[in-house]
């Protein structure tokens, strides 16, 4: 497909005109059936053969742990990784508000194909449609799994499980478990992950990180991992690679995310042949707790699910630093609720982002910096009572109340919005197969489910999907023609030239020996990718950050200091390594934002708006996956292009009103 745009034409990317690099692989026949005729006619392993076939996935939250827990079961031999010091800890469990499924538990209209469309209309209409449908049509299956594992979900009078509404629909699909649904889940997928690490099907790798991907013949077959508390430098083979290493929000330096999440395991495939899916489309929640200091090192996420009881206002006056409690009904301003009646304070969270940034930026902002709106449940607790708040949403405002010392069964929180989700990613086709044959990618760190925006209690959805009931299917369909092939000996050519290229970074990272911390060099990093390249971009910003993150890689590798040796235990080390593929990857992310000259969900090009200042979609120009593929540290990435259709569901301009 050739672009018309004017922008690609004088852009110094190489642009493909041959798309044979991209193979969806999406089944022929209805939407609907699709992923049934899949499942019918795919390639299988028989179980004789699974015991000879070795699987490494690297990543143990609810996709990573899913995904082991459910090959192991079919009798693989699995080897799973994760840097933290227990599948437990990983950052599965922030996602606290719930997880969508179309049951139809409320009786109000859900259907699999109401989610669908629900989940590409959020999605702002740029993503795949049949992996969406399938999303859709597996996510059920997610609920009865976990049930089935124990994971407590809250349930309503009649004993069926209870429901609530998160922004983007109007019925009520989430599945919860008070404000804790995460953690619940990742216990469940953790449970069944353990079963099999004591049926010795499965080996776990805490503490170990994974540092570069092994190819061998083009086909992904291994990894070079450090032993964090050592610091020993291994080597581990096997058939196939899954990465399910979640996102890249910490580009930012402040994000919701964890602050171990990181992007080098996916940006070390990008570098071995994977190509990254639309790195710009970030995602900012609403519903956060506002930065406090410059010596912030996160930001604590408060889930969307309050947004169902709590209602957004700001003062109506510009400048009004009275206490809430002191300003009458009639000068407040409920934003969200006059300017978009049908969703109310359940829009999308692109649009529940914008709309607080616009107020605060019209100087009607709340709080000592300016730069947050109140969330209140004064309504609904007079509706519902205070024990019901508290049953629901108690540990959040728990939580709350230690970060800021306020309480908000009394006095509104104060929220702004804040990096969380990234939807960009490596590329994946329908299999969830990157374009490195044998590497696949799950969750949060591909790119094929959520388009420009991802709708709350979606992403635990994804992550489960892809790892109990995607994978398990479509991996036998590489792995059918590998059943002859023994694991490659870690004495291959590659896995020296792999082991070789880790070690010459770190010794490189550790002989700067210069003044500034990682966190230094991160920080500049994050201020430059927030301002330029975050709730609002425009070109001249995008250039901007062009110049100012290559001069940030220069004067990292010219001045960082870290402390230590590299053959122990040290986290400045780690973070360093993280910390370079980072300001790699934010270069891509804006490269990625400067060709799309459109307005998309999270994307917000402030030179694509409507005359009310929504985001403004390109279809004519626009409506491709941009796949970038890496062409070497001194060339410039080539643009692939995924063209999507939309058989069934037609691009609209999203209205929320």
């Amino acid at each position: 497909m050739e672009c018309t745009s004017q922008f690609l034409r004088q852009h110094p990317y190489k642009n493909k005109k041959n798309m044979s690099k991209l193979n969806s692989r999406i089944p022929d026949g209805p939407l609907e059936a699709k992923w049934t005729k899949y499942k019918s006619t795919v390639r299988l392993v028989n179980p004789a053969n699974k015991r000879r076939i070795e699987v490494i996935v690297v990543g143990s939250g609810l996709a990573g742990a899913s995904a082991a827990a459910s090959l192991a079961e079919l009798g693989y031999s699995v080897k799973c990784f994760c840097f933290q010091d227990s599948p437990r800890r990983a950052h599965s469990i922030a996602a606290q508000g719930g997880i969508n499924a179309a049951k139809n538990y409320s009786n109000d209209g859900d259907s699999v194909f109401r989610l669908f469309y629900d989940t590409v209309k959020g999605g702002d209409y740029r993503a795949r449609e049949a992996n969406v449908y399938r999303l859709a049509e597996v996510s059920n299956a997610i609920i009865d799994q976990c049930v089935a594992q124990g994971v407590p979900f809250a349930r309503e009078y009649g004993g069926l499980l209870d429901n609530r509404s998160f922004g983007g629909v109007q019925v009520s699909r989430t599945f919860y478990a008070r404000g804790q649904t995460g953690q619940q889940l990742l216990l469940g997928a953790y449970s069944s992950l353990s079963r099999q690490i004591a049926k010795g099907n499965c080996q776990m790798y805490n503490r170990h990180e994974m540092l570069e991907l092994v190819t061998i013949d083009g086909k992904a077959r291994g990894i070079i991992s450090r032993d964090l508390v050592s610091g020993e430098i291994q080597r581990h083979s096997a058939h196939a690679v899954i990465l399910a290493t979640g996102g890249y929000g910490n580009v930012f330096f402040l994000s919701t995310n964890a602050m171990g999440s990181n992007a080098t395991a996916i940006w070390k495939a990008y570098k071995k042949g994977a190509f990254f899916g639309n790195p710009c489309f970030t995602q900012i929640h609403p519903t956060c707790i506002p930065v406090s200091g410059d010596y912030q090192s996160k930001l604590t996420l408060m889930s969307e699910s309050l947004r169902n009881d709590g209602r957004v206002w700001v003062p109506k006056a510009v400048g009004d630093k009275r206490k809430p409690e002191d300003i009458p009904e009639e000068e407040r301003d409920y934003y969200l609720e006059r300017r978009y009646p049908s969703f109310g304070n359940l829009v999308p969270r692109d649009v529940a982002s914008r709309a607080a940034k616009q107020v605060c930026d019209e100087g009607k902002g709340v709080g000592p910096s300016g730069l947050a709106v109140f969330l209140e449940f004064k309504d609904s607790i007079k509706r519902l009572g205070l024990d019901v708040i508290k049953e629901r949403y108690g540990n959040l405002f728990e939580m709350y109340e230690k970060i800021t010392g306020e309480d908000p069964y009394h006095t509104p929180m104060r929220i702004y919005p804040a990096v969380h989700y990234t939807m960009g990613g490596l590329w994946v086709d329908y299999n969830l197969m990157t374009t490195v044959p044998g590497l696949y990618a799950l969750g949060e760190c591909n790119f094929s489910d959520h388009g420009a925006n991802r709708l709350g209690a979606s992403a635990l959805m994804q992550g489960l999907a892809d790892g109990y009931f995607v994978i398990p299917y479509t991996i036998g369909d590489f792995l059918a023609d590998e059943i002859r092939n023994p694991v490659p000996p870690t004495t291959h050519a590659e896995f020296d030239k792999a082991e070789k290229e880790v070690k010459d970074k770190i010794d490189r990272l550790m002989n700067i020996k210069g003044k500034q911390t990682v966190d230094d060099l991160h920080k500049k990093l994050g201020k430059v990718m927030w301002e330029y390249c975050g709730m609002g971009r425009n070109e001249p910003g995008l250039l901007k950050a062009r110049t100012l993150i290559k001069e940030i890689k220069e004067e990292f590798w010219k001045d960082i200091r870290i402390p230590g040796s590299k053959d122990e235990f040290n986290t400045e080390l780690e973070k360093a390594g993280r910390v370079a593929d980072f300001i790699e990857l934010g270069a891509l992310m804006v490269e990625d934002a400067l060709l799309r000259k459109e307005s998309c969900g999270g994307h917000f090009r402030e030179e694509s708006q409507t005359e009310e200042g929504e985001a403004k979609r390109d279809d004519v120009n626009f409506s491709f996956v941009a796949a970038w593929e890496y062409a070497g540290d001194n060339s410039a990435p080539v643009l692939n292009k995924e063209e999507l259709k939309f058989d069934v569901v037609h691009p609209t301009q999203r209205s929320y009103k």
